[in-house]
């Protein structure tokens, strides 16, 4: 597939009178093209900024920026104004003007590019159709719940055909099952649309539900990047773990935990730790468990406790293999 964005050595550095604050450090990332991919970390990670970056609402202290092969780093306000129309832009908390109608915070985008008011009013139209909100136009912000204010952001920043969505902790103020319902329109627009969608966060579950790759930020660098499934079941690095084991807190740290990660299996009807418990005849500490059922297909991961008996962590292992599951040891690199 051809890159849609390309980053090269892009650093941000922030200098005031206290001092400087590298924010990014030797970034090097592709995006391919209609993929949806994830950037996650905890705050201070630098998420935010690199994605200013990648709109140049911020300007790069070293590096380069290719959008569709074309280097946008230099771009002038002209070139940039044109540029940024190319990319939507989906935020936290919502940004919608409250003296507005729905229909007419989508049309916003089109009127400031030139868009005549008939020509705006038919797209928002038919951009509220895809969100589900065709009978929202002439409501205004303070009658929406949140799921629905997002779902009106979702149609402005599609408003100018965008390439490429941003989506900079959408999900973040809304409930899990709002959460889930947006995830599911994310999905619809990527599919039927064929738009790039970039998702930052800080929650892995978001990553583990939308996105096909991943790039972990840690400290204003690239700790780990790949594929969702490939970093969720053997993270390689101490920031990846600590985002995936995320919750995990065991009350006796000082012995061995092992993980079983759920990657897609098709439902498994009978209880596995249960039938664990009952065929070796052995005690099983749960310690997390954090799984579920998405189109008919299992997802996430539980962390247990066994004997420490390598006989029985062999047996148990082959019981789990036989159950197109692995048993691996947990890494904590002292951050619980």
């Amino acid at each position: 597939m051809e890159n849609i964005i390309e980053i090269k050595n892009l650093s941000k550095t922030y200098i005031s009178r206290y001092g400087s604050v590298e924010a990014l450090r030797n970034i090097d990332l592709s995006i391919l093209k209609g993929e949806i991919f994830g950037i996650i970390g905890l705050s201070g990670a630098g998420k935010s900024t690199l994605v200013r970056c990648i709109n140049l609402l911020e300007r790069p202290s070293e590096g380069t920026i290719y959008l569709n092969n074309a280097d946008i780093s230099d771009y002038k306000k002209k070139d940039l104004r044109m540029m940024r129309r190319s990319i939507g832009m989906v935020f936290q908390h919502f940004n919608l003007l409250m003296q507005r109608s729905v229909i007419r915070n989508v049309m916003l985008p089109l009127e400031v590019a030139g868009v005549s008011k008939i020509d705006a009013r038919m797209r928002a139209k038919k951009l509220l159709e895809i969100v589900g909100l065709s009978d929202k136009e002439n409501a205004y912000p303070a009658q929406l719940s949140g799921g629905q204010k997002q779902r009106v952001g979702i149609a402005r920043a599609l408003a100018n055909n965008p390439d490429i969505l941003l989506c900079d902790e959408a999900t973040s103020a809304l409930d899990p099952d709002t959460t889930n319902s947006i995830l599911k329109l994310l999905k619809e627009i990527n599919k039927t649309l064929g738009l790039t969608i970039i998702i930052i966060t800080h929650e892995m579950r978001i990553i583990e539900e939308i996105c096909q790759r991943v790039a972990i930020l840690d400290g204003g660098v690239i700790a780990e990047i790949g594929d969702v499934k490939e970093i969720f079941a053997k993270p390689k690095t101490a920031s990846a773990r600590k985002l995936i084991y995320a919750g995990y807190e065991p009350f006796i740290p000082t012995k061995k935990s092992y993980r079983i990660v759920f990657d897609g299996q098709e439902s498994i009807s009978e209880p596995l730790v249960a039938d664990l418990i009952l065929k070796f005849k052995i005690m099983i500490n749960i310690l997390f468990a954090d799984a579920k059922n998405i189109n008919g297909k299992i997802f996430g991961q539980i962390i247990i406790q066994l004997p420490v008996d390598e006989e029985i962590i062999g047996k148990v292992n082959n019981y789990l293999r036989n159950h197109n599951l692995e048993l691996t040891e947990v890494e904590t690199d002292g951050i619980l």
